[in-house]
């Protein structure tokens, strides 16, 4: 079983490295990236500045990854005579010109200053590569560079934090605690591996990808706290995310609050972020759809061909041929009349009455497809020879049912189970939309038209890796279902 499952794994990161190379390659290569630009209101301010606007594109496309880019400042850092390189015109310019040109750069002139400046697109390989490279980021304590901070100590300890708990804690590191404790699942929490997934453009832009989908939303949460200067405040800043900040950077209100330069924290919200709405909705709608249609697919095997089941047959045609936006639509009116709320924003996350009807909805869309499976299962199992042979014996039907067909046809249905609950976290886009749930259900199509390419390939990467998971855990837990099932190939289960 051991082997098996690292041979699973083994080939699981491999999938996952194919899908996200595919997407990164078609995304940078075949969508043209000046589409980018298509929602940013800022680049129609430089219009009338030319030097500026090739300036900003090329900078944001380094910054997401497109190209390599250099101005003449730059360029000319490793030549020998640097002032005279910076001369426009100048045979040290014409030759640096020619010297990028030769190493595969396309090199041209600002239109209104006639500096020069080099970019270089980069090849599909070195996309994969520089994406993958930069995915995983470790802090340690010489992470952080501030020349106007030279005497920075540098270390790890362990110390109590503004609660008086213990924690691991840096000095040079990017991040002020490592390791902390506090009571939120999963209680221990760690800033010293993260994953770098880019930043997020042009919609929430300059925010990581990561902090897009997983802060929290709503308005501010103040709680009474005591700073590391030793003030007790009320205040939204959550110091356990506390970052460096640069010593050009700090003001008098970060001297008063902090002792030392860990003083860009992040905020706590009141609501929580996209990726838990979704997934709290998604896990209160698949209680619903299993607490409906696993009891009624079996109630509908063991009366096969009786009224229950032909009125089981009845509602999975229906709810299989009605298309889902009409279904959600005519739930939701009805829902109107017994004073529920059409949108999720009307009474917030603090109000239980906003979550019936999506969750009902998303529940009830699921219970036909999970009826009419276990009905299969169910009926075929009751066709075998051993159901033939346990009723000679003199067994009763519901003895049959209970200890031997329905044990084997939940096998299949088991088997989803993990993918029902991991993927729960993708949401569901008509839905969110409909009751303008602030989930990441709609994030993936938003990405897409926006040409947010950063955040489709975080998600591309989040949605692959949870489904190939979701795959394993679903095969190792039909083997705790049915023993009788071995997953390797020797039949073994060491």
């Amino acid at each position: 079983m051991k082997r098996y499952i690292l041979g699973r794994l083994l080939r699981s990161i491999i999938s996952i490295f194919i899908v996200v190379s595919i997407a990164i390659v078609m995304i940078y290569t075949l969508v043209p990236k000046e589409n980018i630009f298509f929602g940013d209101n800022y680049l129609s301010k430089l219009g009338s500045k030319p030097d500026e606007m090739i300036q900003y594109k090329h900078t944001k496309w380094e910054a997401l990854g497109y190209l390599d880019y250099l101005e003449q400042s730059t360029m000319c850092k490793n030549s020998e005579d640097y002032s005279a390189c910076m001369v426009i015109g100048s045979q040290e310019s014409m030759q640096l010109k020619e010297d990028y040109e030769a190493r595969g750069y396309t090199v041209e002139r600002f239109p209104k200053s006639g500096f020069l400046y080099a970019y270089r697109d980069y090849t599909a390989l070195e996309l994969i590569y520089n994406w993958f490279t930069n995915l995983i980021v470790i802090d340690h304590v010489n992470k952080v560079e501030d020349v106007d901070n030279s005497d920075l100590d540098r270390k790890i300890y362990i110390a109590k934090d503004f609660n008086g708990v213990p924690a691991i804690k840096c000095s040079g590191c990017e991040n002020e605690y490592l390791v902390y404790f506090n009571g939120q699942f999963p209680f221990i929490h760690q800033n010293l591996i993260s994953l770098n997934f880019g930043i997020s453009y042009p919609t929430y832009n300059g925010i990581p990808t990561m902090e897009v989908i997983s802060a929290g939303q709503g308005s501010y949460e103040y709680n009474e706290v005591t700073l590391p200067s030793g003030n007790t405040a009320n205040t939204p800043m959550d110091l356990h995310s506390c970052t460096y900040k640069p010593t050009s950077t700090l003001d008098r209100l970060d001297r008063e609050k902090f002792t030392s330069n860990y003083a860009d924290c992040q905020l706590n919200y009141t609501d929580p972020s996209m990726i838990s709405t979704s997934y709290m909705f998604g896990i209160l709608a698949l209680i619903v759809s299993y607490v409906i249609g696993l009891p009624g697919g079996i109630f509908m095997a063991r009366h096969k061909g009786k009224t229950a089941d032909k009125i089981g047959t009845v509602y999975i045609n229906i709810m299989i041929a009605v298309p889902s936006l009409a279904f959600i639509y005519f739930v939701k009116l009805i829902g109107t009349f017994f004073g529920l709320p059409d949108k999720f924003p009307q009474f917030g996350f603090g109000n239980i009455l906003s979550y019936i009807l999506p969750v009902l909805i998303l529940g009830l869309l699921s219970t036909a497809s999970l009826m009419i499976w276990t009905r299969r299962y169910m009926v075929d199992q009751s066709n075998s020879d051993y159901v033939k042979f346990a009723r000679a014996k003199g067994l009763s039907q519901k003895e049959i049912f209970n200890n031997h067909i329905l044990k084997n046809a939940i096998i299949p249905i088991v088997n989803g189970i993990p993918a029902s609950i991991i993927l729960a976290i993708s949401g569901a886009v008509i839905t969110e939309t409909v009751f303008a749930i602030p989930g990441m259900g709609k994030m993936l199509p938003d990405a897409i038209k926006s040409f947010n390419n950063s955040m489709v390939i975080t998600l591309t990467f989040i949605l692959t890796a949870l489904s190939v998971l979701s795959l394993l855990l679903g095969d190792i837990l039909i083997t705790f279902v049915d023993p009788r099932i071995k997953l390797d190939n020797k039949g073994d289960s060491r």
